[in-house]
């Protein structure tokens, strides 16, 4: 049960966190491009990328505080990060094959199955 709670309060404070940082970055430079959801994604990758580190190789930290941390504020503020996490667990393996296979897989499969679910919606 606790680590629920770990995992609840990440990723209502990384909810909040994309939130505010989307739109203080669109306030700041606009909209007619998405530089808020540009920002958050690259922070959060960066974040994640940091936690990963730090939590892997140079300290031993609970396991509810990676919850707490990674799942839940990187997962809330920004799912690209997670997908990075993943990808560099692959590349880890020496498995770029996957690798590949999982950012075609995710960006042109998902951008096509976006299509498909909007063209359903408009059939409504």
């Amino acid at each position: 049960m606790e680590k629920w709670l770990y995992l609840i309060a990440g990723g209502i404070v990384g909810t909040v966190s994309r939130y505010a940082l989307a739109g203080v970055v669109s306030q700041k430079v606009g909209t007619a491009f998405p530089w808020g959801t540009l920002a958050v994604n690259l922070v959060g990758c960066f974040v994640i990328g940091f936690l990963d580190v730090i939590f892997e190789r140079k300290f031993l930290i609970i396991h509810n505080y990676r919850i707490l941390l990674m799942t839940g504020f990187c997962g809330a503020f920004t799912t690209l990060s997670g997908i990075m996490l993943e990808i560099s667990d692959l590349a880890k393996k020496n498995e770029y094959g996957y690798v590949c296979g999982y950012v075609v897989l995710t960006i042109c499969v998902g951008f096509i199955l976006f299509k498909v679910g909007a063209a359903f919606a408009e059939l409504l």
